[in-house]
């Protein structure tokens, strides 16, 4: 018998080379392996009799080989093996392509079941490429020809829901299959981590059975019920990690900031805009939240442009009003250094001292002089010592926990928290930010500021290429500059590669073909910190007319003059990341423009990329694109670590708010150190998403 631990290697017909290969699948363990989880059935359960097939449809029969062989095509040179079959009503083909070898599987005189999808071709019906299962052979008992009807039966890769796995290459959904149901039947019963009264309380069918269920169900109402009861796990698991750090977090001390109301009034009358309602109110909520004498935890959301910096600078201010020092965190050199000179300009006739440190810029003076000092992560380095922290500021980590805050003080004698501000440019939905981010309190900036002109969006047919070009052209000439943004095509050290490849493809394009006389500048992520500075200052100072960019380089870059956003292989992008690029145009006051440009013919394409030429509302759009892509694209698998299954079921309003009862009865009921299970399976799956 196998335990979840047990090593895969365990399992029988499990070699070096087949390791190999499972641990590019992330499959180290039988856990591992039953929680490998299908991402779609082929539904073979429409079993029929060979002479009711009708073409087009996917069915499954029962038959016996007549004769089979291999024979080489002329043209393509490619090996096919073709098979007669029979049942005891007529018989049909079926052609597989590339595997000679199943002449020695699928000999005459074999009863097997086919099942696929039946094709018409000059000859008649056929199965092309079935799935197929060996029955036995023709002597053995019920597989003989019958008078009447010989249906086919439901199997493990015929004749029921059959499930697909993400596979790689030797290792198929078929051989996934066959070891799953191996390990399902030398493992008995596994032990439930969820409190018997909420799997009772929530009518979830026990784990064994949802296993079983997900990998072979009988029917789309048992794989159904298998989703759910395995989703709600993850999720329990997700929210209760959530839920109980924020518990942790109320129970430390921190330092109770007072709110200098003439100070804020002062310092919002000095800008030469009027604060939004939004602003006004996330102000308000942050400026409460630090007069408490626990840890604030709350996250920002707001478009980029949405005046997230101003309202981190009001609670940065009364901070250092009160004699406290603020932590500023980019997660980049660039935005560090904007940063910086931003806070300068806000904060020019409030008498603060203002440091900057990065990885290569080091503050001349004593950092306990400052009263705000705004870096990258070198602002963790054990040399680095706060002398009174009472506010971390962070841009797009919004996992930077309490045990980081504590790491920045480097005081064992202080053991007060900073209060903490996360700040967000990508607008995320409501429910989805809850879920994710259950541990923070939410504010949103829904507005933009007054006075913002809507940026012009067009998606540009091929043929309209050149007229854009010239539009580009007018646009320099009159003194404005051009962001020019290449797609990312995947997630990979290799993609990244080749979105390198692909910017400067395209900026020996432009500089060479297109625009010869204009000067052009090229930013990714292959050039070192002093490198990427160095373009942006010439870009920022208009010395560079036009700037090629990837996808993978910083959102935050502010360039008001920059008037035109082009943006190739628009396709490629999600909604809320082509929102985001568009935000980096129209930040001053003159009319701008995004242009996307697609090859892509789909009628889908075009209705999506409608969408964002229609809308300049962040989470509108957030919420279309979750619609269209799922969680799991929208915010990124790895991004957020979550198992498949948890990350698509994130839009599931009714599953969530499901979860999050039952967690909250969890809580006021029991204590997580009550259940030992429980208590593992939490530190395993923080592990597993990276959030520990």
């Amino acid at each position: 018998m196998f335990d979840l631990g047990s090593p895969i290697e365990a399992l029988a017909g499990i070699g070096e080379k087949v390791l190999e290969k499972l641990r590019k699948l992330k499959i180290k363990n039988a856990r591992d392996l039953l929680f490998y989880l299908p991402f779609r059935y082929e539904d073979f359960s429409n079993i029929k009799n060979i002479i009711d097939l009708v073409a087009g449809e996917k069915a499954t029969v029962a038959a016996k080989i007549l004769n089979i062989s291999n024979k080489r095509t002329w043209k393509r040179k490619m090996i096919i093996t073709e098979a007669l079959l029979e049942d005891a009503t007529t018989p049909v083909r079926a052609v597989w392509f590339h595997q000679p070898y199943l002449t020695q599987t699928l000999t005459k005189g074999v009863w097997v079941n086919i099942s696929g999808k039946v094709s018409l071709d000059k000859m008649g019906l056929v199965f092309s490429n079935p799935a197929f299962e060996i029955l036995g052979s023709e002597n053995e008992k019920g597989l003989t020809f019958q008078e009447g009807q010989t249906l086919g039966k439901v199997g493990l890769h015929t004749g029921g829901l059959v499930a697909i796995y993400p596979e790689t290459q030797g290792l198929t959904s078929r051989w996934l299959r066959l070891k799953i149901k191996a390990l399902l039947d030398n493992i008995g019963d596994i032990a439930d981590f969820l409190p018997d009264f909420i799997a009772k309380d929530f009518e979830l069918i026990e784990l064994t059975r949802a296993l079983r269920q997900i990998h072979f169900p009988k029917n789309n109402a048992e794989s159904q019920e298998a989703k759910k009861r395995l989703a709600f796990q993850d999720i329990f698991l997700l929210q209760l990690y959530v839920q109980s750090e924020k518990q942790k977090i109320k129970s430390r001390p921190a330092a109770g900031v007072p709110i200098d109301v003439e100070l804020i009034k002062k310092f919002t009358g000095s800008l030469p805009f009027r604060l939004t309602d939004s602003q006004k109110i996330a102000s308000w909520q942050i400026l409460k939240d630090m007069e408490k004498p626990s840890p604030m935890n709350r996250l920002l959301v707001g478009d980029v442009g949405s005046g997230k910096t101003v309202v981190a600078a009001i609670a940065a201010l009364n901070a250092a009003r009160h004699g406290h020092q603020i932590a500023f965190l980019a997660p980049t050199e660039i935005l560090a250094f904007q940063h910086y000179k931003t806070a300068s300009q806000l904060f020019a006739n409030f008498n603060l001292k203002i440091g900057l440190l990065t990885a290569s810029q080091k503050p001349k003076s004593n950092l306990a002089g400052f009263d705000i000092l705004i870096g990258t992560h070198a602002l963790i380095q054990k040399s680095v010592r706060f002398s009174n922290l009472a506010l971390v500021v962070v841009d797009e980590q919004h996992r930077f926990g309490v045990d980081q805050r504590a790491a920045l003080l480097k005081d064992p004698k202080h053991s007060a928290v900073p209060h903490l501000l996360s700040m967000s440019a990508t607008p995320i939905p409501r429910t989805l930010a809850l879920t994710l981010y259950g541990d923070l309190d939410l504010s949103l900036l829904k507005e933009m500021p007054r006075g913002r002109k809507k940026i012009i969006t067009k998606v540009v047919a091929p043929t309209n290429r050149e007229k854009a070009y010239q539009f580009i052209e007018n646009q320099v000439r009159l003194g404005r500059q051009i962001f020019v943004i290449c797609p990312l095509i995947e997630e990979s050290e290799a993609a990244l590669m080749s979105e390198v490849k692909n910017a400067t493809a395209e900026y020996e394009k432009l500089s060479k073909n297109i625009f010869p006389h204009l000067k052009i500048g090229l930013l990714h992520g292959r050039l070192k910190p002093p490198e990427k500075a160095e373009v942006m200052r010439k870009f920022k100072s208009k010395k560079t007319d036009i700037l090629v960019s990837t996808s993978v380089v910083e959102v935050g870059i502010d360039v008001p003059n920059a008037s035109v956003m082009m943006i190739e292989g628009a396709d490629r992008f999600g909604l809320s990341q082509l929102h985001q690029f568009r935000g980096r145009v129209g930040r001053a006051e003159h009319q701008s423009y995004c242009f996307l440009f697609t090859e892509s013919p789909a009628q889908a394409t075009a209705a999506r990329l409608k969408i964002l030429a229609e809308s300049e509302d962040g989470f509108r759009l957030a919420e279309k694109d979750l619609e269209l892509r799922g969680p799991g694209q929208f915010f990124g698998r790895e991004q957020s670590g979550l198992p498949d299954l948890a990350m698509s079921s994130l839009k599931d309003t009714k599953l969530i708010a499901e979860v999050q009862q039952a967690v909250k009865i969890f809580l006021e009921k029991d204590k997580i150190e009550n259940h030992e299970l429980l208590k593992d399976r939490l530190g395993e799956f923080k592990r597993e998403i990276h959030w520990e």
